[in-house]
């Protein structure tokens, strides 16, 4: 009798535990069953981890019990207790709690969205109409690519926001705010339109809270730019911009414009430094007189001016080049440079194959108008020589140094009888 009176206790302590009973249509995951329902199944799921103890997965039962109804027979919904399960959890990256993921197969994907019965039924729906049309081999109408926004948590944060030498714009967002609604579908836009830029990343500071409370993340959504190449606390700036795609987009191209380097004026001496330039939007070109003809002063004063200007322009993300007058000659024919005399410049688009040429001054005053007409559209263009890009030589890079004359034979003439001459 004691021993039927202690089972029903640690049955009832065990259920107690629980959050969700055999009678709910939330079913009950553990390492077990997992991949024979979830990983290795053809249907979509909604995946909750929780703990049993957590105050933020009490006040979700509800709701999740709801939507497990409402979607019975369309998508699955299951729990795993990753208090009791730490290996399974641990293997999802579950770092608190609540932490829900929609699993197709064995795809996984972060839940984002508010914590209602309705919201959680529009993304398994969403779920569910783009694993239908993966099947059939198309996209669903209307719909899009996977967002472009970087999901970060405080197990990944250090590597790939503080590491990085890129530009981050990070979202701190609670999934229950309505404001952090409003602005998702803003966020991937603009994630989509600066991709290659500036990286967009999205932090659930419910659950990941040690990065909100380092950046003291009192509200949401809180929006925090992190600077490239080295950042400290100082160098985190808060974001004032507007909430739209083309307001985010805005605010974070002119950070790039302030973080963004002055470009190297680089010699070209090999293909790869000429691919370099041709990648950029454009590439200004600069053919420099012989080293005999301007020694290295007079380079270094032409090096110099190329370097204020290339500051100058430097949001632009153009590239720049030089060469010596006659090292290139294949690169001054296809830009007609040299039929005037040197020093000579010539911008390129390389992917149009289209130049202009520098008709004034080579001088600050001259160059600076001649690269202000191009910025604003204006100039005259004419087509590459040739219809492609010309082939480099590969040259030794200048030492820097004065140029010197070929030594002098010394002719012996000893041996000459100039009275046959005379």
């Amino acid at each position: 009798m004691l021993h039927t009176y202690l089972l029903g206790i640690l049955i009832f302590a065990a259920r107690s535990s629980a959050l969700y009973d055999s009678s709910s249509d939330v079913v009950e995951l553990t390492p077990s069953n997992f991949d024979r329902l979830v990983t290795n199944s053809d249907e979509v799921w909604i995946v909750e981890f929780f703990a049993p103890w957590c105050g933020h997965c009490k006040n979700l039962v509800p709701e999740y019990k709801k939507a497990a109804r409402a979607l019975k027979g369309i998508v699955k919904v299951g729990a795993v207790d990753a208090d009791n399960h730490k290996s399974l959890s641990q293997k999802y990256g579950v770092t608190g709690f609540p932490t829900i993921k929609i699993f197709t197969g064995s795809k996984h994907t972060p839940y984002q969205g508010q914590r209602t019965a309705e919201a959680f039924v529009d993304a398994a729906l969403k779920a569910a109409k783009e694993r239908a049309y993966d099947n059939l081999g198309k996209k669903p109408s209307g719909g899009s690519d996977k967002s472009d926004v970087i999901e970060l948590t405080d197990s990944n944060f250090k590597e790939l926001v503080l590491d990085s030498e890129d530009l981050w714009l990070v979202e701190f967002f609670a999934p229950w705010c309505g404001h952090c609604k409003n602005l998702e579908p803003h966020w991937a836009k603009a994630a989509t339109e600066l991709k290659g830029k500036v990286k967009v990343g999205a932090l659930d500071a419910t659950v990941h809270q040690a990065m909100a409370a380092r950046y003291q993340v009192q509200g949401y959504p809180t929006i925090k730019m992190f600077p490239a190449g080295k950042k400290t606390s100082d160098s985190v700036e808060d974001y004032n911009g507007g909430r739209t795609a083309s307001d985010i987009v805005a605010w974070a191209m002119d950070k790039v414009a302030e973080n963004v380097p002055a470009p190297e004026i680089v010699q070209v001496i090999d293909e790869e430094t000429m691919k370099a330039c041709s990648e950029k939007p454009l590439c200004v070109v600069s053919i420099l007189p012989h080293i005999l003809d301007c020694n290295a002063a007079c380079r270094n004063d032409y090096l110099a001016v190329l370097k204020r200007l290339g500051e100058k322009y430097k949001n632009k993300m153009w590239g720049w080049i030089w060469a010596e007058a006659g090292a290139q000659t294949a690169l001054e024919e296809a830009l007609e440079l040299g039929g005037f005399g040197y020093p000579a410049m010539a911008v390129v688009n390389a992917k149009k194959l289209k130049f202009s040429t520098l008709r004034g001054s080579f001088s600050e005053t001259g160059i600076n108008e001649f690269l202000r007409d191009l910025s604003f559209g204006r100039g005259q263009t004419a087509p590459v020589r040739g219809a492609e890009m010309p082939k480099v030589a590969s040259t030794d890079p200048w030492d820097g140094k004065d140029g010197e004359l070929p030594p002098e034979e010394d002719i012996d003439l000893s041996d000459v009888d100039l009275k046959d001459e005379l």
